[in-house]
């Protein structure tokens, strides 16, 4: 069996959307333990920011006028893309940064499009828990309805586009806990915590399952 962990935050060591995903990965690897766990962390190992742009123009480009350049971003996005169509099961850890997706999981979401094309469901069929964090409050009724332009991307890519059989494990208020201001939310926000925990465990769960 082959897990794909991918990670995105920008700090490792006190990520809100790593410590879910540990959770979710552990159930996996309880029921696994003799499971592979491919994994590739976007936030301290960043790809080329302009591999994308470079592997696109490389599929206009007959093979023989291709620059190594154009050779070596085409085969970046195809083993990204082998490495998502090689999983059994997925999770991936990406918090929202300024309303949207950092721009180094928009990097690798690109070049997996340019490497596998950009209707090649990688996932149809792949059991797939997604971990979100939110630093602030994006609810309804909230001053920032609306404003969280990255769960509806990251839904639109891994489940319509690729396929996946998503579960999304969404945890908002992580700033709270030292942000002034925030202190009237610190209440809610260790509820939100305590219950993504227990969600994170039973997409786990789920996921050994499949």
């Amino acid at each position: 069996m082959n897990l794909f962990r991918l990670d995105a935050s920008i700090l490792p060591r006190t990520s809100g959307s790593a410590e879910l995903a540990d959770l979710a990965e552990a159930e996996w690897t309880g029921a696994h333990p003799d499971g592979t766990v491919v994994r590739r962390h976007l936030g301290t190992d960043p790809l080329p920011a302009d591999a994308w742009a470079t592997a696109t123009l490389a599929a206009f480009t007959p093979e023989a006028d291709r620059t190594p350049e154009q050779r070596e971003a085409g085969a970046l996005g195809a083993r990204l893309a082998a490495e998502l169509q090689d999983a059994d099961a997925a999770i991936l850890a990406v918090p929202l940064y300024n309303f949207g997706v950092s721009q180094h999981f928009k990097t690798w979401a690109d070049l997996v499009i340019a490497g596998a094309g950009p209707t090649t469901p990688l996932l149809k069929g792949t059991p797939t828990v997604l971990v979100t964090t939110l630093g602030g409050g994006y609810g309804p009724g909230t001053p920032k309805e609306g404003w969280d332009h990255s769960t509806p991307y990251l839904e639109r890519v891994l489940a319509d586009v690729w396929q996946a059989e998503l579960t999304v494990v969404r945890r908002e208020l992580t700033l709270a806990a030292a942000t002034p201001g925030m202190e009237a939310l610190r209440g809610m926000a260790e509820e939100q915590h305590g219950r993504a925990r227990t969600e994170a465990r039973d997409a786990g769960q789920a996921l050994a399952g499949r």
